[in-house]
């Protein structure tokens, strides 16, 4: 099995935290399922949607959003992704209860993110009869 898990992780830079998690509570009809000043996160059908008030200092490409891919292990991967040549966009940022999360740049200028999320369990897809 890869190290990848899948695109597990989609965050919206916000520029006010609680009006974001009010706004998105009522959009999606639920609670979030991790919520603190410096980040917001709802499981949306297994998926994670993010509210965080730094990241539209940190973007420029994607506008304020980053798709984040799903790791076991950020250290390895911060490592492999630097070997590879993918240039360090963010450093590894614990985002609080042991959530990290870094980002890169590809080859072609993309944002690519990754985020090791003890606490998010993506869910199956339901399969269709």
């Amino acid at each position: 099995m890869g190290q990848f898990l899948g695109p597990q992780t989609v965050i919206y830079g916000v520029t006010d935290i609680a009006e974001a998690r009010a706004w998105y509570t009522q959009l999606l009809e639920q609670e979030p399922y991790f919520d603190a000043e410096c980040y917001v996160g709802f499981n949306v059908g297994g998926y994670e949607l993010g509210l965080n008030p730094d990241a539209r200092s940190v973007t420029s490409r994607a506008d304020g959003v980053i798709a984040y891919w799903g790791v076991r292990d950020i250290a390895a991967q911060v490592e492999r992704l630097n070997a590879l040549g993918a240039r360090q966009h963010s450093e590894i940022v614990d985002v609080g209860e042991g959530v990290l999360m870094a980002s890169f740049l590809d080859p072609y200028g993309n944002i690519f993110g990754i985020i090791e999320n003890p606490h998010f369990k993506q869910q199956q897809a339901e399969q269709s009869p």
